[in-house]
């Protein structure tokens, strides 16, 4: 399909492959051919790749007038509130690392956290869901061709010389909310929950547009994004089971109290000496 982009240019949108996967094997074999890739776990399937900040302003009908005034307006109280409870203050050009700051406690920003791992996100889609998940996977050198122009309506740039680290460039480039296009990255200072999830941000340049609709009209050979449908009903037990067995739970994602008592909940439904879903009178007979 052909279409025009805001910038004025015509484009051709991939279609997005999906993949149905019922089986914890049939998972780590097909991720083996997605190396360079990012993701990102949905415990619905039928999430679209929004941000916390785009679900927002549209769930309660802000007008699109208005996001650009009100985003800056809560980065900016953010910003002067924060060190109420900081022991260290980000540098207060350093954009990138208060939206990572916001994004860390629960504010909504126009960040999306993404991972390295697949299984990670794998942990991220199916600890608590009850239908069918799912996992997106974008292709992160996509965002930083060198033959990649990104055109605003005042000047072109190359997407490798486009980075959000850059003073000024979230103000630029994001804020106004004029050009569909996505970024990924990490602030300079990672804190302790990005590390341990091998964590990355992709980062939109629009907010009325979900990440994948973007990137699906990317100038590539191969769709840079992918969906795998997890059919939760089949193969979570034997997924978190493997994924436990990995170390990869709550208290190890999320290195902090709040990340151990998150874990105790699976721990519900794992005991090393028998089945909790079975019986229990069969393993003592």
């Amino acid at each position: 399909m052909i279409k025009k982009s805001p910038a004025g240019r015509s484009e051709r949108r991939h279609q997005i492959p999906v993949e149905e996967i019922k089986t914890w094997g049939d998972f780590q074999r097909v991720v083996a051919d997605y190396p360079n890739w990012a993701f990102r776990g949905h415990g619905d399937a039928e999430w679209p790749l929004y941000s916390s900040l785009s679900r927002y302003l549209q769930n309660y009908k802000i007008h699109t007038d208005n996001w650009a005034d009100q985003e800056e307006r809560i980065v900016r109280i953010f910003k002067r509130k924060a060190h109420l409870y900081l022991d260290q203050v980000p540098n207060e050009q350093d954009a990138f690392q208060w939206l990572a700051l916001m994004q860390h406690h629960g504010a909504p920003t126009r960040l999306l956290d993404f991972t390295w791992s697949p299984f990670v996100a794998a942990f991220s889609a199916l600890e608590r869901a009850s239908k069918d998940a799912a996992i997106w996977a974008v292709f992160v050198p996509a965002m930083w061709r060198k033959d990649h122009e990104i055109r605003f309506p005042d000047e072109t740039i190359a997407s490798a010389n486009l980075h959000l680290r850059e003073p000024g460039a979230y103000e630029r480039f994001f804020l106004r909310n004029t050009v569909p296009f996505v970024k990924s990255g990490e602030p300079f200072v990672m804190n302790r929950r990005l590390i341990a999830q091998s964590g990355t941000f992709v980062v939109p340049g629009v907010l009325d547009q979900p990440i994948d609709q973007i990137l699906a009209s990317y100038p590539e050979s191969r769709s840079p994004v992918a969906k795998f449908v997890l059919r939760t009903s089949a193969m979570r037990d034997e997924a978190m089971r493997a994924l436990y067995i990995m170390n990869v739970t709550n208290s190890t994602l999320f290195p902090d109290l709040d990340g151990l008592a998150r874990s105790t909940a699976y721990e519900l439904e794992y005991h090393w000496g028998y089945n909790p879903k079975e019986p229990r009178r069969q393993y003592e007979e």
